[in-house]
């Protein structure tokens, strides 16, 4: 009895064995930085890493954005607070009738220039035209002259 206690005790411990080193090839596949389970673990703890990082700096970004455009606001405010002065100030003022309105303008210089005979003026000589290539400055000066 002692022996085939012995021997089922051998069988038992060459199972534990094999199944040990099967565990182990199982354990090396799955821990392989590669192509296994080990290599996506770290590929994820990378990719944590950068966004990490990004979200960092957008933080940092919308504070930022968030000060100047709460400065931005206040010169806004005020800037509206004194225009609204100015606009009220502008509804005291009296309206007279010195004051010249767009169309009066406009009549004023007809009426002060006199007219003149087109014969008393001499017709200027007939020249060539100028070539398109001279520049401005060149006509006038051809002009003053």
């Amino acid at each position: 009895m002692e022996m085939i206690s012995d021997i089922l005790l051998a069988a038992g411990a060459l199972g534990a064995a094999v199944y040990c080193i099967v565990l182990a090839a199982r354990l090396k596949r799955f821990n392989n930085l590669q192509n296994g389970m080990g290599g996506a673990v770290a590929v994820l703890s990378a990719q944590v890493d950068d966004m990490t990082k990004t979200l960092q700096q957008a933080q940092r970004a919308a504070v930022t954005s968030s000060v100047n455009l709460a400065t931005l606001t206040e010169r806004a405010e005020e800037v509206a607070k004194r225009l609204e002065l100015m606009l009220a100030s502008m509804h005291d003022l009296p309206e007279s009738e010195a004051q010249p309105q767009a169309g009066d303008v406009a009549k004023a210089p007809e009426a002060a220039v006199p007219e003149t005979p087109p014969a008393s003026v001499p017709e200027p000589a007939k020249e060539s035209p100028a070539p398109v290539f001279l520049s401005n400055r060149t006509q006038r000066l051809e002009a003053a002259e």
